[in-house]
């Protein structure tokens, strides 16, 4: 609910947003960024790939059915400060366990509510997805030199490797759902567990590996094929994920990325990587599948793409042959998806589980399927 408790959101370029202390009471920094959806605030809050980030909603009225204990996508709430315009002052889910600011508090996230958020867009829009705090409590009473001060001290995004503060510690395994096709390594970098049930329920046993997993350990439980997550962090601060995946490659494991993971497969690829201005995060980004012709309504959550020519096939400066991009956004035509022509490999910058919805793209993991057990076709046939 709402307060009186006063708060201010500061931007590292001294833009300053008063409002109302939302959740916990104090100081948290992170990098500034917006989310489009309307919808799935819950999903967006556990989402590991929100690590180290303060997130503002673009939507106005946030909080309405609550917090469950159904929707979580992770282990915990991951976003460092979370930012919204009016709070319901109600919740109205029959399936609410608890209300939104008191999830927040509970879990020690410092938000605030009562700015104009679609204007802290436009400024973000503007100028670039930058370093920000927000202050509440004591810490609303510093000078906005010394807020500045704190704010620009904080790390910056580029450069930052997060895989280990959002990585399973340990193994664990989600069993296939009907008919096994054989054990999946996942490389833990943020996964959600709407993808480890989509991945289940292709017939897989899914084995989520710690993020620092060798390429020994992964051979080891004899994987039909591998998975990269999506998750935190700069791709150029994870060269060995990349060194680890070209083992992958090497090894002729068929393979599918989304959203962190397809940039690792576009450096083990040899392809470049760079920080988009405001990145896209929300669930209503228009992609196009060049092999369909299709358009396609997708869930975002990423400051990263991968440098590659949209049209045409080129050949994989790391010597995986051919290879050309297959999805595309349309609102800034960046690079949504890669596809290997003579390995078994394909990524997506999306995320097609989007348990918030929407579900266009949920047939790829079916694609995955596909590949997977035409890859084993062809080795039974190789062997007869």
């Amino acid at each position: 609910m709402t307060t009186s408790d006063p708060a201010v959101l500061v931007l590292e370029d001294g833009t300053r947003y008063h409002g109302h202390a939302y959740g916990a009471r104090g100081r948290t920094l992170g990098e500034a960024v917006f989310a489009t959806g309307m919808t799935g605030y819950q999903e967006t809050l556990t989402d590991p790939s929100y690590a180290g980030q303060i997130v503002v909603m673009t939507a106005p009225h946030i909080g309405n059915t609550g917090m469950n204990d159904e929707d979580p996508e992770s282990r915990r709430i991951w976003v460092s400060g979370y930012v919204v315009r009016d709070p319901s002052r109600v919740v109205s889910s029959f399936r609410a366990k608890r209300s939104l600011d008191s999830e927040l508090e509970a879990n020690g996230i410092v938000g605030m509510s009562g700015i104009d958020t679609r204007a802290v867009t436009r400024r973000l829009r503007d100028a670039g997805a930058m370093r920000a705090g927000v202050f509440s409590g004591p810490d609303a009473g510093l000078s906005p030199d010394e807020q500045l001060a704190l704010v620009r001290s904080a790390p910056e995004m580029a450069g930052l490797n997060l895989s280990a503060e959002v990585s399973v510690p340990a193994e664990t395994v989600t069993p296939a759902v009907g008919e096994r096709l054989g054990n999946l390594a996942v490389l833990d970098l943020g996964v959600k567990q709407s993808t480890v049930d989509n991945l289940a329920r292709r017939g897989f046993e899914v084995h989520v590996l710690p993020q620092d997993v060798t390429l020994e350990q992964l051979l080891a439980i004899h994987p039909v094929a591998a998975f990269y997550s999506n998750g935190p962090g700069d791709p150029e601060a994870s060269d060995s994920h990349v060194a680890l995946l070209r083992g992958i490659l090497d090894a002729g494991l068929p393979f599918f990325g989304i959203c962190f993971g397809n940039q690792l497969l576009g450096r083990a690829l040899g392809l470049g990587t760079y920080k988009l201005p405001f990145g896209h995060r929300g669930i209503n980004q228009p992609v196009l599948d060049k092999e369909t012709g299709r358009v396609e309504i997708t869930a975002h959550n990423h400051g990263f793409a991968v440098d590659a020519p949209l049209e045409g096939i080129i050949e994989s400066p790391n010597g995986y042959g051919r290879l050309e991009v297959s999805h595309i956004g349309l609102n800034d035509r960046v690079v949504e998806g890669l596809k290997a022509l003579d390995i078994p490999a394909f990524s997506v910058q999306y995320h097609p589980e989007a348990a918030a919805g929407p579900h266009d793209a949920n047939y790829l993991f079916d694609r995955f399927r596909d590949m997977v057990v035409a890859q084993q076709a062809q080795q039974k046939d190789a062997t007869n």
